[in-house]
């Protein structure tokens, strides 16, 4: 089957069926969307969690329950990783709170990961690296993947209304954290797409000093 024809509910059928050529595929075209999930709260340190979110899809993929929702699936999985992993980085006897904690509190970005000489975009990301980590991750799935409120729901298992509240929230502080040079929603929704476009690609350098 080709794959880059074919649809994810095509790819998945025949996944299910054992083509292992078209469960590659099916990643392979999710790829980007995982990696830039990981590479807005970690920078470099995300190849170990992008193997085992796609190694935990592949174990779990009989729960998936329709293919229109694959990718949605694979993000919720990714959600679940992430926050593991940010849980044991917290240590013993401390806690994680994805409506508290933030990437640059627990070390899993500094800042001098996040300054170069793509300033404003690198400006962008370590602002959202500052937000609680279930805002940012509201922020990049909003305007990164481009998801409706069901699905950004879904991964992040909230109900639909507290998607909109969480988004409206982490919008009003991303506005106060750029100040007066990205104030216009304009200037910063597109400094956040070109970012994320950026962080899905394997050269981009965002996040990797």
């Amino acid at each position: 089957m080709s794959g880059s024809a074919a649809s994810d509910g095509d790819l998945l059928l025949a996944w299910r069926s054992g083509d292992a050529v078209a469960g590659r595929a099916l990643f392979a075209r999710h790829s980007a969307a995982v990696q830039r999930f990981f590479r807005g709260v970690l920078g470099a340190e995300r190849e170990d969690l992008i193997q085992q979110t796609f190694l935990a899809c592949l174990e779990s993929i009989d729960r998936l329950r329709t293919a229109a929702s694959f990718r949605t699936f694979l993000l919720s999985i990714a959600r679940h990783k992430l926050y593991d992993h940010l849980s044991r980085r917290a240590g013993v006897g401390a806690r994680f709170d994805p409506l508290i904690s933030t990437a640059m509190e627990l070390g899993a970005a500094s800042p001098s990961q996040v300054v170069g000489d793509r300033l404003r975009h690198d400006r962008v990301l370590e602002q959202l690296r500052h937000l609680p980590i279930e805002l940012q991750l509201v922020i990049e799935l909003h305007y990164w993947e481009e998801l409706d409120t069901a699905a950004i729901a879904e991964i992040l298992d909230i109900p639909r209304g507290t998607v909109k509240t969480r988004l409206m929230r982490a919008r009003d502080q991303l506005r106060v954290r750029l100040g007066p040079e990205l104030d216009d929603d304009g200037a910063r929704d597109g400094s956040l797409r070109a970012l994320g476009a950026r962080l899905g690609e394997p050269s981009g350098d965002l996040g990797d000093h």
